[in-house]
This record gives structure tokens, C-alpha cells and sequence, in this order.
């Protein structure tokens, strides 16, 4: 198949992948040691590389972490499949088309508040890795250090098959839902639910509408984990039990399919005589999930003052220095503002830390316009924000009842180190040109006593 996808899915497909969404069955709990078998009596017991692995399959660890890191850091699963992953023959390179990775630094880091609008239509036939467009990032893919931010906008199933050596991709869906078949099995999600697919699981995405939209944080370093609660004790935020692994269901395909690895920044190509996803059986915990950002337990205030954000984060990737992530997901899900005396939108602020922030559906409260579902905006470190001018004013004379915010959802990629642009990015026609007239004409107010 071509870079730019297959031909736009048709209704008959969308159907199939609707139908293949319905009644999937999962196993909960993030970070679990799950086990799976599509067909009885797959998966051995008692070990996990017998003489002869059931059924005439292959046993295959999959290493998402070093052998020796700490057991509860550790990542890795069993698969047992038809043919193993060494049976393929070379890749070779193919274009990468709107993917880029780091180091990025065809740009210099720019200090200035950002936004885009959202990314304009593709092509007819752009699937979802066609479909990718990278915004910026930080660090080294080869050092396995740093992120990047991608955005997609496909209008076509893959035929192909699809993995990242570089990092784990945390999918963040805006627009049209999607199934994602894995080697772990099927996941399904739709817009205000996330994926979390992991560094090396090979995988195809299938739409189930027209068009699909949305953001992708590609995550070079640690693996995404709960993070931990501190003082808010031993529920809360995103519970691990909400988290959905698939469970196993496999294809016995014979004949070419077109096999896609992301390798050190670049696109690498291979046609292998057979589906690669053909696990039969697995156990393990470096597994994808889906989850509903809906069951984000939401911690604020009951008394006064504003919460700084990391209240609200699902997922962080840590990094060498304990509380400064590497990447921190974060999620502004609907929840009761109920503080006295208080300014309730998010507060003006300047952070160490870098943000870029999405907005899945609604509107965001800090933000009157301009700040659109598929859209998004970036603030460097040290970078002022805030409110804009009409919601501080609005926000400042409101009567503090309590409140219910239950009309948006947005959310936040936060990283410890700058986020540099691609060209493409800097000089994209859909980033907005007046973004910083959205604080001009906030007024002096000061006066003496």
C-alpha cells in the first residue's frame, strides 16, 4: 500500500469495524499481570517457554523494559503465536511523510504563547499513520529521553499494520471513533476515552466513521504509570480498575501485508507473507489499555483557592528526577467548582514545566474563544498565561454558587523540558497569528487604600 493510505473506507468496512467494537470483552486494571487465550488450551501452564508451546505455536517474550529494572517498574508478556516476529524478511526505508521525531532542532525553541486551529482535511484515502502530523517535541528518540506531540486526521482504515520502537503512543481521539487491532487483541475507542498502545506492540487502526481526529503524545522515555496519591490516600483520580486490556483474538492471514516500524525518527517498510498479528495467547503486563477519561475521579477544592493542575493527572512518565515527569498526561474532566471566595477558571500562571493543551469536545473554561475541539495551544516554560480578558472579567463578578462544569473536555500533555517545533508547525497556515490579543485590554485596577 502507498504512504497516502488505501482508497476512503466504505460503508461496508466501517460496518464490519463497527460490528467487530460491539461486545468486546476486556480484562481490567492497569498494570496487571493479565493472561488471555482466544483459543482453550493455548496458553501453557507452568511455564512460559516449554519444549513444545500447545497448539503448535511459538512462545515469544515481548521486553518493554530492561530484564533487570525494579519487578514493579518492570514490563514484559508472553505471546504465543502462529509464526514468530523473527519470521519476516528486511525492512527498508519508506517515506515518513508528516512525522518527524527528535531531536528537533530545525527550530529555535520559541518563548511566545502558541495556538492552532485544527488540522486542515486530508486527502482522500489518508489513513491514520498518513494522517500523522507532528507538532514538536523534545529530547532524543535514541536516547529513549523525551516526547513528542502528533496530531492525526485520517479518513481510512489501515490495510497495513503498524509499531513504534521509539515509545509508547498515547492516543487521544477528537473526532470519530476507532478499533485498534493488536497483537493483544481488539480495543475500541471513541472521543473522550484514550489509548495507551506500548513501545513495539504492532498494531492497525480501523475507523468506524467518515473521518477520524485527534492528538497523540508519543512517549520516548519511562512508561506511562498511575501516579502516585500522596495525601489523597489510596482512591482517586484515575482508578486502575477502569483501564481496559483487550483480550486475545488473533488473525490467521496468509499473503502479503505491509508491515510499518518507526525506528530512530524514520519509517521502515517490510512485506511480510502473513498478518503479524497472530497471537493466540498471552500473559503479561506490557499490554495496551483503553480508558473512559469520564471516570476520571476528579480531587478539588471544598473550601477555598484553586487547585494547582496535577490534581487532575491519569498518567505520568517519570523521569530521573522524582516528581519532575518526563511527561505527565493530565485531563480536565467535568467536576463541581463549589470554592468561596475564590477565582474559579485556572489561575495566571508561569510554570517550569511545558504545556500543550487539546480540547476533545466543548469548550474550555479559561478560554472564551478560539481554543476549538481538534484545536490546540502551547505554552514553553517560564511562558505567561491565563485566563483570557472575557472570562477573567466574567469569572471576577460571578456569584459564587456552586458550579457544575460539565460542557468541555480538554486536556494537557505537560513536559519537564521545552517543546521545539517542526517547521511545518511554525509555518502552518492553521496557527493563529493574534493568539496574544486574547490578553490585551485587561485593565489596570490597582488603587491605593
Amino acid at each position: 500500500m502507498s504512504d497516502g493510505g488505501t482508497a476512503r473506507a466504505s460503508a461496508f468496512e466501517r460496518g464490519e469495524a463497527r460490528k467487530a467494537a460491539e461486545g468486546l470483552g476486556h480484562l481490567s486494571g492497569f498494570g496487571n499481570e493479565h493472561s488471555s487465550e482466544a483459543v482453550p488450551g493455548a496458553l501453557p501452564e507452568g511455564r512460559n517457554s516449554p519444549q513444545r508451546a500447545p497448539l503448535g505455536l511459538y512462545a515469544e517474550q515481548l521486553s518493554g523494559t530492561a530484564f533487570t529494572e525494579p519487578r514493579a517498574h518492570n514490563r514484559r508478556s508472553w505471546l504465543y503465536r502462529i509464526r514468530p516476529s523473527a519470521a519476516h524478511p528486511a525492512f527498508t526505508r519508506t517515506g515518513n511523510g508528516a512525522i518527524r521525531s527528535a531531536p528537533f532542532n530545525q527550530t529555535v525553541p520559541d518563548p511566545n504563547r502558541l495556538r492552532w486551529s485544527p488540522l486542515p482535511a486530508p486527502a482522500e484515502g489518508t489513513d491514520f499513520l498518513a494522517g500523522l502530523w507532528t507538532l514538536g517535541g523534545n529530547g532524543d528518540v535514541a536516547q529513549r529521553a523525551g516526547m513528542a506531540v502528533h496530531l492525526y486526521h485520517a479518513n481510512a482504515s489501515m490495510d497495513r499494520v503498524f509499531s513504534d520502537a521509539d515509545g509508547e503512543l498515547l492516543i487521544v481521539p477528537e473526532e470519530g471513533g476507532l478499533v485498534l487491532r493488536t497483537e493483544f487483541g481488539l480495543l475500541h475507542v471513541e472521543p473522550g476515552h484514550i489509548a495507551l498502545i506500548p513501545r513495539g506492540v504492532r498494531f492497525r487502526v480501523e475507523l468506524l466513521d467518515d473521518v477520524a481526529r485527534g492528538y497523540v503524545c508519543e512517549n520516548y522515555g519511562a512508561a506511562f504509570r498511575l501516579p502516585d496519591l500522596g495525601p489523597i490516600g489510596a482512591n482517586g483520580l484515575a482508578n486502575a480498575r477502569d483501564f481496559r486490556a483487550p483480550v486475545a483474538a488473533y488473525e490467521d492471514v496468509e499473503g502479503p501485508v505491509e508491515v510499518v516500524n518507526k525506528f530512530c525518527g524514520n519509517l521502515w517498510s517490510a512485506a511480510y507473507d502473513h498478518s503479524p498479528l497472530d497471537v493466540v495467547a498471552w500473559h503479561g503486563n506490557h499490554v495496551p489499555y483503553a480508558y473512559d477519561l469520564r471516570r476520571f475521579n476528579v480531587m478539588g477544592t471544598i473550601s477555598y483557592d484553586h487547585p494547582d493542575p496535577s490534581v487532575f493527572t491519569v498518567l505520568t512518565a517519570p523521569s530521573d528526577t522524582p516528581g519532575l515527569a518526563g511527561v505527565d498526561f493530565v485531563v480536565f474532566a467535568p467536576r463541581w467548582l463549589v470554592g468561596e471566595d475564590t477565582f474559579r477558571p485556572p489561575y495566571f500562571h508561569r510554570n517550569v514545566m511545558s504545556e500543550y493543551m487539546g480540547l476533545i469536545e466543548g469548550a474550555y473554561d479559561a478560554k472564551a474563544e478560539g481554543f476549538v475541539p481538534g484545536g490546540g495551544s502551547l505554552h514553553n516554560m517560564m511562558s505567561a498565561h491565563g485566563p483570557d480578558r472575557e472570562t477573567f472579567e466574567k469569572a471576577s463578578a460571578a456569584e459564587l454558587r456552586p458550579q457544575k462544569i460539565d460542557d468541555g473536555l480538554a486536556f494537557m500533555f505537560e513536559t519537564r523540558w521545552p517543546v521545539s517545533l517542526t517547521p511545518q508547525a511554525a509555518r502552518a497556515e492553521h496557527l493563529q497569528q493574534r493568539y496574544d490579543d486574547v490578553w490585551q485590554g485587561l485593565e489596570r485596577h490597582f488603587r491605593t487604600m
